[in-house]
């Protein structure tokens, strides 16, 4: 795809040990490694989404006759991000009587909750501030896709074990990530402070504090670059198939191809079922990588307990 990613970001921006753990994390989060990502000054910006084409008959006119001016129809739609702080402490005594030092101890503490923080990332990409996601952070997927005409309904009827899949086509006019104040993103140096101890507020001890803190957030330069597959359930003929794939992709443009398919394991797995094996062996289809050319990546930040009114 060619644009840059979050890591590329935290990579110009020297951000050090935060670029590295990225690096790591982002192999289990596809929505981190392949979704475009862009810096901002500030914390909003406006920009322009196409909604309508002026002519799609041709502007064709006799000799010696005029045409009437034509002009694409476009909404002002204001882009935000979000204030995202992750707060770490831990007792100091604890922390200095590791066998590795606070420093290591604080270390590892934070790894941990970098890896949180993108989790929740990626959970946002799809749900923002509905149900499986967080009211306080950024729409996602589910808010900005066109769910009458970018829609495959796959028919489920259980609730609550209902997943989707999600066709993104990535970049400056689909989708990108968004991150505020040039790309900040940085963990705060480590300090002392008093902690109330969450069993009597009364009582306080000394301990190690520091912050995570970043401004993400999504853009979506068309409402044609996200497509969706829904109520893809545990039902008899409910499950992912290529048929339902191609349903999908029929909803995009001519010349507009996804990026990639995002899915849970068990959307994959249910397509990987669906598939006839045809080797000599009959042994079962390889675990599918792509679908009518469109890359496949399996994802954790979709759950499998969607509502089916969702």
């Amino acid at each position: 795809m060619g644009y840059p990613t979050l890591l590329d970001i935290l990579k110009a921006n020297n951000a050090g040990g935060v670029a590295a753990v990225i690096d790591e994390v982002s192999k289990a989060h596809p929505e981190i490694s392949l979704g475009a990502a862009r810096t901002i000054p500030g914390l909003s910006y406006e920009t322009l989404v196409r909604t309508g084409l002026g002519r799609t008959t041709g502007s064709f006119r006799d000799a010696n006759a005029g045409s009437t001016p034509i002009k694409n129809t476009y909404a002002n739609r204001k882009v935000e991000t979000f204030i995202d702080e992750a707060r770490i402490e831990c007792d100091k005594a604890v922390a200095d009587r590791s066998i590795d030092g606070p420093t290591a101890y604080i270390a590892m503490e934070s790894e941990g909750v970098l890896e949180g923080e993108m989790q929740g990332l990626c959970r946002q990409f799809y749900y923002g501030r509905n149900t499986n996601g967080n009211s306080q952070g950024y729409p996602g997927l589910i808010d900005a896709y066109d769910a009458t005409n970018m829609a495959v309904d796959a028919g489920g009827t259980t609730d609550d074990v209902a997943t989707s899949v999600w066709a993104v086509k990535f970049g400056p006019q689909g989708v990108q990530f968004v991150y505020g104040q040039n790309g900040m993103f940085a963990f705060s140096p480590t300090r002392i402070e008093s902690i109330i101890d969450p069993n009597d507020s009364t009582k306080k001890f000394d301990g190690y504090v520091r912050t995570l803190l970043f401004y993400p957030g999504v853009q979506c330069g068309s409402v044609r670059a996200i497509g969706r597959i829904k109520k893809l359930t545990t039902d008899s003929g409910k499950g992912l198939t290529d048929a339902l794939i191609s349903q999908l992709l029929s909803k995009f443009e001519v010349g507009v191809v996804p990026d990639v398919l995002l899915m849970t394991r068990r959307s994959r797995q249910q397509l990987q079922a669906s598939r006839t094996a045809t080797n000599q062996t009959g042994s079962p289809a390889p675990i599918p990588t792509e679908s009518f050319g469109v890359r496949i990546e399996a994802t954790d930040a979709i759950v499998n307990t969607e509502k089916l009114a969702s």
